[in-house]
């Protein structure tokens, strides 16, 4: 909804008022033209500010929940912020970080407009008991940039090493289907596999705490190389080309598609246009985003920031886009290893129609 102008009628009547009061000091009272002069210049500050907040009120305010704290996955969006692409399309957006719930449910219980998420929390979700009301409208990368990553000292080179070894993960439902999947896919038993829970304490819990955990490129390897932390890493992309999923993904709740469509593809105007910037400006974009994410250094966020700028497009005809063929391929997976119970028509989990 559109907020409303105000204020304009009573701060425009102070202003002639202060007209009135300096037209009188020109006709001869010289000793008070510099008071008056004074107030004509605070008048005319007020009306500036007011048709500033007059600008500021025609926006439509927008919420953006993310999927974790402000990283390079979401620089796009900063930049768009940051240079003003939101304000262009008539946007007020703010970017807030999750702090109760899932992403995916926080958007379908309308507590915010769009959200990051992941193919496979969406296909989950569309495929519960209770399906929620959402739908993917963007890619914000086009490849799955992540793997399993090991001690590099420790003799761990494929899946079927796993085998009496320790996995560290975060209890996502996919995970068992993906480990059982790559194992035995490679001649190992998934059954001598022992997970637990991250204590997240980091990239270091591989020395002693466990042998595999799942590290995403952009983040955790470019910490490990900024730590002279050797691994040996293993992309899922590459184990089983259905696990070249979406990751992460926008969403927004169905009812926002239908009846605000026009928000919808003025958001994605500016935010493509974020990603864009981004893509040509690693660097600055890595600048912009340390304002908004500070506790990272800007080193970090360079280096990860120039891995990720050449990945948000890449192989694709524009920033965003997706392809049937993925969400098939990652949605008859999920199927096969008992994630899902029954597959689900790609068209019911995401949309490009709201692209620009």
């Amino acid at each position: 909804m559109m907020k409303k102008r105000t204020t304009r009628t009573m701060v425009t009547a102070g202003f002639m008022a202060a007209s009135i009061a300096v037209t009188a000091c020109m006709a001869g009272c010289s000793v008070q033209e510099a008071g008056d002069t004074e107030k004509q210049e605070q008048a005319q500050a007020q009306v500036q500010e007011t048709e500033s907040a007059d600008t500021s009120a025609e926006l439509e305010d927008v919420t953006v929940i993310l999927d974790y704290v402000a990283n390079t996955n979401h620089t796009g969006m900063y930049v768009a912020l940051e240079k003003g692409y939101y304000e262009e399309e008539g946007l007020n957006v703010s970017i807030i970080e999750p702090t109760q719930g899932a992403t995916a449910t926080l958007i379908a219980v309308g507590k915010g407009d769009f959200g990051i998420s992941y193919q496979e929390d969406v296909t989950i979700a569309l495929t519960s008991d209770e399906p929620l009301p959402i739908k993917a409208i963007a890619a914000i990368i086009q490849h799955n940039t992540s793997g399993f990553a090991v001690y590099a000292d420790k003799d761990i080179h494929s899946p079927k090493d796993f085998e009496g070894k320790t996995y560290a993960g975060w209890g996502g439902p996919g995970e068992d289907a993906v480990l059982n999947a790559v194992m035995t896919q490679d001649g190992g038993d998934f059954s001598k596999l022992n997970m637990v829970i991250s204590d997240g304490s980091g990239f270091e819990a591989l020395k002693d705490k466990a042998d595999i955990m799942w590290f995403f490129e952009a983040w955790d390897n470019v910490k490990c190389e900024l730590n002279d932390f050797p691994i040996e890493y293993m992309p899922v992309r590459d184990l089983d080309q259905r696990l070249d999923y979406y990751t992460p993904v926008i969403i927004a709740n169905t009812d926002t598609l239908t009846a605000n469509p026009q928000m919808v593809r003025r958001f994605l105007a500016a935010t493509t246009k974020g990603y864009e910037y981004a893509i040509a400006h690693p660097e600055e974009s890595a600048e912009i985003l340390h304002t908004y994410a500070p506790d990272y250094s800007l080193e970090m966020l360079t280096m990860s920031q120039k891995y990720l700028s050449g990945k948000y497009s890449e192989d694709a005809s524009r920033w965003g886009e997706m392809q049937k063929a993925v969400w098939d391929n990652y949605t008859d997976f999920m199927v096969e290893y008992g994630v899902i119970d029954q597959a689900i028509e790609a068209d019911d989990c995401y949309t490009n129609e709201f692209l620009p």
